[in-house]
């Protein structure tokens, strides 16, 4: 009985946001790079009795061979099922018994471990944390269950035209770059990977000088360091190899990639490279993106191709940026008759952005939504957790809740129209259409 009440508090925790951070008020934690290399993010809140750990390891998809994709979320994958003490039952088990979460989620960048226990359960959080990351077992039996896991998702991703719209495209843009190859791997690529492979890429990249830990919640730094004097310091640094990665060469001209699929709707991806998160120009790229399409019915996409022609229930851009490369995509969906009506006004909307200015109100709209909407991103111990890890990992500073504001605030119009000629393509596209292409009759 007293493990379930455990579950629903903590589950009820969690699924409140009762924690909302003061406004904009300097650092929102305290960093520290440990004796053997381990990054160090603490902030302690005291309101709830729970702790929130992000173990972010610079082990993502990007650190892997090509010809082995999906080895790093594989490894990942293992990690909580099984260590050399105890078995995947043991560790759901326990972490369960106390209402506790424990999960490991890959990625291009880095690899994420969490955890999340009540106070009281702190030193059991930690006892299993440093285990799974420290001492993974990788029996052959688990690899190939989770194998047969990821292959079964993969065949039923075939399936799902936007994602393979959007496999196709991220190829497209980034050629031979690890981004544009999928975090999971392929059927083929999966066959290939060795028990041997496994425990090399951990035992080459898992290391306390490639990792940033983030704690928040209810927990002192004396209580924290005795728990990582006790847990993680026999984790031995050792030099950290170094990522090359190819730079991904951008269009000349349209790419069309054409996949035939018997649907009702097109789906359909227009877009290029994007900027890396560490470019100065991205907060006025954000700007310039809300008004262009990333700002729902209040963006100019929305407006033009479902409210006023009716060619889309949704239609949005983004720009997603990574640490080393990034990309521009506008995605949406339409009947296969009016593919070539909605690709002509979304060009239309680029082209208008990067030669007219913007208007004063969609500017201050854009920066009061941007603006407003930020602390929604920290309203929580595991969003704080999430967000720091992030701000830690590509370089913005502690002092970030303030300085984003002041970016964004910055912004002017003249800003939009330079990012927009800059980074907005609209003679050297890629465009990914899946649907009945008889029925679509593309023009392009």
């Amino acid at each position: 009985m007293m493990k379930y009440i455990h579950v629903f508090i903590l589950l009820f925790l969690c699924s409140t946001n009762l924690f909302i951070p003061s406004a904009y008020g300097g650092a929102i934690a305290d960093r520290e790079v440990l004796a053997n290399g381990i990054t160090l993010l603490h902030a302690e809140k005291t309101g709830l009795p729970i702790v929130t750990v992000a173990v972010a390891i610079k082990a993502g998809s990007i650190a892997e061979p090509a010809e082995k994709a999906g080895l790093a979320n594989l490894t990942a994958d293992l990690l909580n099922e099984g260590t050399k003490t105890r078995s995947s039952k043991e560790i759901s088990d326990a972490i369960e018994f106390v209402g506790g979460s424990l999960g490991t989620a890959g990625g291009a960048d880095y690899i994420t471990v969490s955890l999340s226990v009540l106070k009281k359960d702190i030193g059991l959080g930690f006892d299993l944390l440093s285990d799974i990351i420290l001492n993974p077992a990788f029996s052959d039996e688990e690899i190939q269950r989770r194998k047969t896991s990821i292959k079964n998702s993969i065949i039923q991703q075939k399936e799902e035209p936007g994602i393979i719209a959007s496999k196709a495209f991220a190829e497209a843009v980034f050629g031979k770059n690890p981004y544009g190859r999928p975090v999971e791997g392929t059927e083929e690529s999966l066959d290939k990977i060795t028990r041997e492979d496994i425990a090399a890429f951990h035992k080459e990249y898992y290391l306390p000088g490639n990792t940033i830990m983030t704690v928040v919640g209810d927990i002192s730094k004396s209580e924290l360091k005795s728990l990582l004097d006790r847990y993680f310091m026999i984790w031995q640094s050792r030099g950290s190899k170094e990522i090359s990665l190819p730079v991904p060469v951008p269009e000349k001209k349209p790419l069309v990639i054409k996949i035939q699929k018997n649907l009702a709707q097109a789906n359909i991806i227009l877009g290029h490279l994007g900027v890396q998160r560490d470019n100065p120009d991205y907060y006025a790229v954000s700007v310039m993106n809300y008004i262009l399409g990333g700002g729902g019915f209040a963006s100019r996409l929305m407006d033009n191709i479902r409210d006023n022609r009716g060619l889309a229930y949704d239609v949005h851009s983004s720009f997603l940026a990574n640490k080393y490369a990034g990309s521009f995509e506008v995605e949406l969906q339409t009947k296969n008759g009016s593919a070539n009506t909605a690709i002509d006004e979304v060009l239309k909307e680029m082209k208008r952005i990067r030669t007219e200015p913007v208007s004063d109100k969609e500017l201050s709209d854009a920066k009061s939504y941007l603006t407003g909407s930020f602390p929604l991103r920290i309203d929580s111990n595991r969003k704080i957790a999430g967000f720091l890890t992030a701000v830690e990992f590509y370089g913005l500073g502690l002092d970030y809740v303030d300085n984003y504001r002041k970016f964004i605030e910055a912004v002017t119009k003249d800003d939009i129209l330079t990012v927009a000629k800059k980074y907005l393509l609209t003679e050297s596209y890629v465009l990914v259409v899946v649907g009945d292409l008889e029925k679509a009759a593309l023009k392009y």
